[in-house]
Parts: structure tokens; sequence; C-alpha cells
């Protein structure tokens, strides 16, 4: 009995990740340039930080090594949205229905994400 190797592209943590990217970068591009500045590009920079760090993750072998590239990434979302998203709401430069949208992709991403390190985790557990 042989396993199928899922692509990168294939893995829905992933995917949503890219969903996040793609929205923040709209978000990016109607930003004045003094937001940009400050705030714009460390939130563009956290975002895109989420799925490279699935990337890199996904690439290594060691199931700890993986571990801790998820990690990265979780941590990233969560600066993503619990401080940049947030602040962008709250300073007016973000529509509360972006807001909303984003947030339930999020949310979404969240869930998968912790998930996906369980199954790490646990796929390390039945090899030993």
């Amino acid at each position: 009995m042989t396993s199928k190797y899922i692509s990168l592209e294939e893995l829905e943590v992933y995917t949503l990740s890219r969903q996040l990217s793609k929205i923040a970068w709209e978000l990016f591009r109607e930003m004045d340039w003094e937001t940009k500045k400050i705030m714009g590009i460390q939130f563009i920079e956290s975002v895109d930080s989420i799925g490279a760090n699935i990337a890199e993750g996904y690439s290594r072998y060691h199931y700890l090594d993986r571990i801790k590239f998820y990690y990265n990434s979780r941590g990233s979302l969560s600066e993503v949205c619990g401080h940049w998203l947030s602040l962008l709401l709250e300073r007016e430069k973000i529509s509360k229905d972006v807001y909303d949208r984003f947030k339930l992709i999020a949310v979404k991403l969240s869930i998968k994400l912790n998930n996906f390190i369980q199954s790490t985790y646990n796929t390390k557990n039945k090899s030993q």
C-alpha cells in the first residue's frame, strides 16, 4: 500500500493562505503612500509569511522541523488578524465588509492550520 503524495498547491491550508494574500494585495494596492509605509508593508509581509512558512515546512523531512514552520505560520496569522487587520479597521483604512471577508477566511485557516499541526504530530507518533 502506497500513500499518495499531496502537492503543496493541493493543501487546503496553503490555498487558504493564498486567498488571504490575494485579498491583502488588493487592500495594499488601494492604500495611500503613507499607509503603505507605516503599516501596509508590515501587514503584507505578515500575510505572505503565512503561506511561505507552510510551504517551507511542507518541504522539510523531519516532523518537528515541519511543525516549527507551521507554528511560525500560525504566529503570522495571529499577527495579521490580531493586530494589523484590527488596526486597519480601527483607522478606517478598510471597510467592515472587507474586514469580515478576510476574517472569515482567516478563522477557517486557523482551524485547518491547527488540525494540520496535530495531523503532523499524529503522523510522527505513528511512525515511532
